[in-house]
Parts: C-alpha cells; sequence; structure tokens
C-alpha cells in the first residue's frame, strides 16, 4: 500500500480509507479532523432515530430542489372552478383549496419557503449570538455587563411575541420575516457561548496563545470561537423547530410570506374556516409542519450525543 507523505492513500479501497480515517498518527491536521467526523458519523448513525430525522430533512431539501419534477400543477395559480375544495383523490393527490389550487404543488414549493427560512436564520442569528456572546465572555468587565443585559432584555419576552412586534412593524414579506426571526433568536446562542467562553478563557493552551503573541481577535476566532460551535451547532439543529413554528405562525397571521406564494402557516390560515368540512385544507400543511420540526428534534437530539462532551 503506497502513501503520499501527508499521509493519502494511493490505493483506494473501503479498508484503507477505514484505517486511513481512524490511524492514532495522523500525518496531517485534515487527518485528524477527518477520523473525528467519521467517528462523529458512526456514533450519530448509530442512533436510529437520528437517522430518521436526517432522511426527513434529506426529503424536505430533495422536495426543495425537485419541485418542478415532483408535481405538474403551478402552485399560485388557480384551476378551473370545477376544481374548487376537491378532496383527496384523482389527479390531486392531497386535494384542492378554495381557490382551485392544487394542495401537494403548495406543500412542495412550500417547502422552499421553509428551507429559505431555516437557511438564513441559522446563518445570521447564530454567528451573531456567537459573537456577542464569546466577545462578553472574554473581554468581561463593563462590555459582558452592557451585552449581557442587552440579551436579557430580548430573552424576557417569548419569542413568538417578539417576532410578531418586530414582523408587525417591518410588515410582511419573506425578508422581514427572516429578519423578525433572526432577531429575537440569536439571544440564547450568544448566552451559551459566553458560557463556553467562561470555560475556557483561562485555560492553558488559551495562555498559551497570548504569551505566543497572538491578538485579542485571533484568540477569539481562531481559539476560543471553535471551542463554542458544539454546543451553538446542537443547540442551531434544535431550535429549527421552534423557527418553523414561528414562521408558520407568522404566515398564519398574515405577516409572513406575501400571497399567493405557498408557505405551510398560512395555508393553515387559509383552511381554518373550512377545517370541518374540508379538512384537507389545513389538515396536510399541518403535518408537514410538524414532520419537518419532528425530524429537526432528532437530529439535534442525536448532535447532542454525539457533539456534547457531557454526554459522553
Amino acid at each position: 500500500m503506497a502513501t503520499g507523505t501527508t499521509g493519502w492513500v494511493l490505493n483506494v479501497t473501503p479498508q484503507n480509507w477505514r484505517r486511513w480515517l481512524l490511524t492514532d498518527t495522523p500525518h496531517s491536521r485534515m487527518q485528524a479532523r477527518a477520523g473525528r467526523a467519521y467517528l462523529g458519523w458512526v456514533a450519530f448513525a448509530k442512533n436510529p432515530l437520528a437517522m430518521i430525522g436526517l432522511v426527513i430533512i434529506l426529503g424536505l431539501i430533495g422536495m426543495a430542489v425537485f419541485a418542478p419534477w415532483l408535481t405538474q400543477f403551478n402552485p399560485t395559480e388557480a384551476g378551473p372552478i370545477t376544481d374548487r375544495l376537491l378532496p383527496p383523490g384523482g389527479e390531486h393527490w392531497l386535494g384542492t383549496d378554495q381557490q382551485q389550487r392544487d394542495i401537494w404543488s403548495r406543500i412542495v414549493y412550500g417547502s422552499r419557503t421553509t428551507l429559505l427560512i431555516i437557511i438564513m436564520v441559522a446563518i445570521t442569528a447564530a454567528p451573531l449570538g456567537i459573537i456577542i456572546g464569546t466577545t462578553a465572555g472574554y473581554v468581561g468587565g463593563w462590555v459582558d455587563t452592557v451585552l449581557m443585559r442587552i440579551t436579557d432584555a430580548f430573552l424576557a419576552f417569548p419569542k413568538i411575541v417578539l417576532a410578531l412586534a418586530f414582523a408587525a412593524a417591518l410588515g410582511a414579506g419573506i425578508e422581514n420575516a427572516i429578519l423578525a426571526i433572526a432577531i429575537t433568536s440569536w439571544p440564547p446562542y450568544a448566552r451559551i457561548a459566553r458560557a463556553e467562553t467562561l470555560m475556557v478563557r483561562n485555560t492553558d493552551y488559551i495562555a498559551a496563545a497570548q504569551m505566543s503573541g497572538a491578538s485579542s481577535f485571533r484568540v477569539l476566532v481562531g481559539h476560543i470561537m471553535p471551542m463554542c460551535l458544539p454546543s451553538l451547532i446542537v443547540r442551531v439543529t434544535l431550535d429549527m423547530a421552534g423557527i418553523i413554528l414561528i414562521a408558520a405562525g407568522l404566515g398564519f397571521l398574515g405577516l409572513g410570506v406575501a400571497p399567493p406564494q405557498p408557505e405551510w402557516g398560512s395555508m393553515v390560515s387559509d383552511g381554518r374556516n373550512q377545517i370541518l368540512d374540508q379538512w384537507w385544507i389545513c389538515t396536510y400543511p399541518g403535518i408537514a409542519i410538524f414532520v419537518v420540526s419532528l425530524g429537526f428534534n432528532l437530529i439535534g437530539d442525536g448532535l447532542r450525543d454525539v457533539l456534547d462532551p457531557r454526554e459522553q
């Protein structure tokens, strides 16, 4: 078996890859990280509930990506009047709504809206929280006091109440809905990041970095923030279910995506007056919200078992 100077295996077989990943003497930082990632995946894959959650989320992503090939109807255009309030069956698998639109098509295309909100909130709220939390924990003093009091002010109100207030002030629209949710989602991440920073800021390797001449910015970005990432990843994943529910709540109240664009919360709102007679209008979007929220919770539990050292 031939290997390069960096430890790359040239004779590529599954056995050689596994041996390369699990070696006790990695030849590079990349090999060590790949080995840790592989061990994490093995531990994650042993959790059947976590794998169910992963399948659900992969299904959501696949639905969003391949939406044009999964449905034959336009989700925003009304069909013929004869298609109004059709029950599930025939060409319309999940029935139609009061505007003759296919429910299945609107659920499929609504997955794009849900996925967009999840991604945008995750890449805005989580970085903001980790920056505020690590800065407060590392700098301390009046900076810590000011930043944490601001965080406490946001935590004093339920997320949904703050999100409704910001969405009402900003107006309807997916951009404003994402902004409103992101503004209310960062405080828990800041709290976690601060707690992790307080635990590691006086450790020997942080002192060694400081003695080697590393600036405070480099210590924060290169040494402290990476230590906070595992806990934050778990928290962000678990929070995705709540974010989906908040987005659905905004859509239900007309403060989310502007019609006629499909969004699961607004679809539930559209069918609330016909819930007894035409139950399928709001039932199937509600099931979609439940299933995706469950999927993120299951993945979050699996990641917590893998990434949280207190669980090991």
